[in-house]
């Protein structure tokens, strides 16, 4: 193992598939001196019993880039590496038992096959041809993945590790971080201890923060927030079955489970609805190839179902029952990149029981976004920047983290909304919404009104891959704004003060447009990069000489801040996050001026109130600004 050396260029804490994957790719570009610390041993956390199933359909396209990826290089680790890793290309099977989850299925497929993935819409009598023993009573298609497989994940992991160490890169077991020292916006130095009670400290130029389900913890010691929680994941694996040879992966999302043949037996695995979050009160110091407690009654509905899908399994016996935990986050997304609290600090975690096949594409994207200084294509389904700082707190985890494991296999409907860890971040219109019909939906948190219930209609989705049941409601909207008014709230939207004797300046050197404006002009822009290359869409209104007011979508509110402070410099301003702090209702429509001149005594006329300006006026007894500004044309 050798001795861990004063100075690395790369930390990486956490010796799961992630850690691995890391260290193999930042040492593939050249990265000699990148320092791995795994508290126990190598794949001791969750790694160790996945499932090691290696798919390449995803819910968008960059992870279906990222998924495929993965599949390639665990295709060719074993040569390159000597290790044994288990992969083979049995192929994957998903069904479908009801016409909607065909339609969503077949639909991730034609995306899939727009980049490169070798996929097959199947009826279910192929469905029977390439899967014997399944009981295809009420499916109605499948999709067929001939090059998906599974693998060993410890030996991928391993493999990985090694491949690491032949280009250079240290890896060390039973060696935990510590501690760190901060210096402002950087993490300094890496304090470590071993099993031998020797300690140390690495000088190092970046942090990675690959610990798993420690992820969350790991990250308070780092200064960062990721949000995560470890639930229990459930998984039976039956006696030999005799004349079971090699089987494609099966996939039965409308029952929550998934098969995988392995060495004659099968492993039946589960994404129950409701899931059960683990290790509240932290997890245990000495966890590392642990089991959970069974829990078969909350195993068995899954169970019932699997016998009957797959009858093979009523005469087997149980051999193992497995029960071990598993990260989750919030939204089901992986966490990767530069954390916003921090300029070295770096997340690749929480990969919600998908981590052997996403890790190869995970560490892949993440190396080369640590090389360049910027991401390699736009990775924003899974950039940490979009979590908000209230999602690090334990009782939000606890309550969201009970739905999204089922949420893995759930039906993902267009505008389906989370139903845990609701109503955290309201507007001051809230309950005038709510008592006018509003059906709420969320983004970052924040209770946003999606549509209005007509008197009488039930005030909630009706999910569809068709037409849902808003659509007259959201039609007549449109109807309104284009012919007469519409007043709608979008106080979530991020509100960023720049204050400060640099305001101007520092707006200048940011942004792509003009700010030496006016106090009250409105200047619609870009942030952009060195490479000329787009960071945040805009709105900045000059408020006075020394203020100015950004504006920026609510999801995007975290990172774009961070954007700014990143490139402060030696700039004398104070950066602010407002959003909270006031109200916003947009007032649109041919008749906008006609409401506006109607609640206030102020003068709307063109001449007073142009295009692209800002005004503060009187409303009933208070006081309020008006910006008029809007991008559907006038």
């Amino acid at each position: 193992m050798g001795q861990v050396p004063t100075k690395a260029r790369a930390v990486i804490i956490g010796g799961g598939v992630i850690g691995c994957s890391l260290a193999y790719h930042l040492a593939k570009l050249g990265w000699k001196d990148v320092v791995l610390l795994e508290r126990k041993q190598l794949t001791s956390g969750t790694t160790w019993h996945a499932a090691g199933l290696i798919a390449q359909l995803r819910a968008t396209a960059n992870m279906t880039k990222l998924a495929k990826y993965s599949q390639e290089l665990y295709g060719n680790l074993e040569a390159e590496t000597g290790v044994a890793t288990g992969f083979k290309r049995c192929g994957s099977i998903t069904v479908a038992l009801t016409e909607e989850r065909r339609e969503e299925i077949y639909r991730q497929a034609a995306m899939a096959r727009a980049f490169g993935v070798d996929v097959e819409e199947i009826s279910p009598a192929e469905v029977k041809a390439k899967y014997e023993h399944l009981n295809i009573d009420g499916v109605t298609g499948g999709v067929w993945l001939p090059l998906d497989g599974q693998g060993d994940p410890a030996n991928i992991a391993l493999a990985l590790a090694k491949g690491a160490r032949q280009m250079g890169a240290q890896v060390f077991e039973q060696t935990k971080a510590m501690g760190v020292t901060r210096e402002g916006r950087r993490i300094t130095s890496v304090q470590w201890e071993n099993q031998n009670g020797e300690s140390g400290t690495i000088d190092c130029e970046n942090v990675i923060n690959c610990g798993g389900m420690w992820g969350h913890e790991v990250g308070r010691m780092l200064s960062i927030n990721v949000p995560l929680q470890a639930c229990e994941h459930f998984y039976i694996v039956s006696e030999a079955i005799e004349g079971l040879s090699q089987m494609p992966v099966l996939r039965v999302p409308d029952e929550c489970a998934y098969y995988k043949e392995d060495a004659g037996k099968m492993l039946l695995g589960a994404f129950e609805p409701v899931s059960k979050p683990w290790a509240m009160e932290g997890i245990p110091v000495d966890f590392e190839f642990d089991q959970l407690p069974e829990d078969f009654d909350h195993f068995e509905p899954i169970l019932e179902k699997a016998v009957s899908r797959l009858p093979m399994l009523g005469s087997a016996g149980i051999h193992t029952f497995f029960n071990g935990p598993e990260s989750f986050t919030p939204d089901d997304a992986y966490h990767l990149g530069l954390a916003p609290e921090m300029d070295n600090v770096w997340v690749a975690a929480g990969f919600n029981s998908v981590g052997i096949q996403s890790a190869g594409g995970a560490g892949q994207a993440l190396a080369q976004w640590m090389e360049d200084g910027q991401k390699p294509f736009d990775l924003g389904d899974v950039d940490i920047g979009r979590m908000q700082p209230f999602q690090g707190n334990k009782h939000y985890l606890f309550e969201r983290s009970k739905e999204t494991l089922g949420l893995l296999y759930a039906d993902h409907f267009p505008y389906l909304q989370k139903k845990t860890a609701r109503g955290v971040r309201r507007t001051p219109f809230h309950h005038h919404l709510k008592e006018n019909g509003a059906v709420f939906g969320e983004l970052a948190g924040w209770e946003r009104a999606n549509w209005f219930a007509n008197p009488g209609q039930d005030a909630s989705y009706a999910y569809s891959w068709k037409r849902q049941n808003f659509f007259d409601n959201v039609a007549a909207e449109h109807k309104a704004v284009r012919n007469n008014l519409g007043l709608y709230d979008m106080s979530s939207f991020g509100k960023i003060r720049v204050e400060g004797p640099d305001a101007c300046a520092f707006m200048n050197y940011i942004g792509g447009g003009q700010y030496d404006v006016p106090s009250g002009k409105i200047v619609y822009t870009q942030f952009l990069n060195d490479r000329a290359g787009i960071e945040a869409d805009v709105t900045v209104t000059r408020l006075s000489e020394t203020c100015y007011l950004v504006v920026t979508p609510a999801a995007t509110r975290l990172a774009d801040q961070t954007w700014m402070m990143r490139h402060k410099g030696a700039f004398n301003v104070v950066i602010t996050d407002v959003t909270a702090g006031e109200a916003v209702l947009a007032v649109m429509g041919p008749n906008a001026r006609k409401l506006l001149e109607r609640v206030s005594p102020n003068d709307f006329s063109n001449a007073h109130n142009p295009f692209g300006t800002s005004q503060e006026i009187e409303l009933g007894m208070g006081l309020a600004r008006v910006h008029r500004v809007t991008y559907v044309g006038e």
